[in-house]
């Protein structure tokens, strides 16, 4: 889906182009574009997955959340 960012009567160039990019960031196409740069076997993705978790178990127990 296309991304359109309309500009205000008072907006100038920069605000324009400053919402453009919030807005992709806010859709995660900066984030994908990443992820699809280089191949990970599923086996790779699977162990920063479970590495992503054990750090948020440890962080919530360190910080008692």
């Amino acid at each position: 889906m296309p991304i359109v960012v309309k500009a205000g009567p008072g907006d100038n160039t920069d605000s324009v182009i400053r919402k453009f990019q919030k807005r992709v960031v806010a859709e995660g196409i900066v984030q994908e574009i990443r992820d699809r740069s280089v191949y990970r076997k599923p086996s790779q993705i699977r162990q920063e997955y479970l590495a992503e978790k054990r750090r948020k178990i440890m962080r919530a127990k360190r910080y008692g959340g």
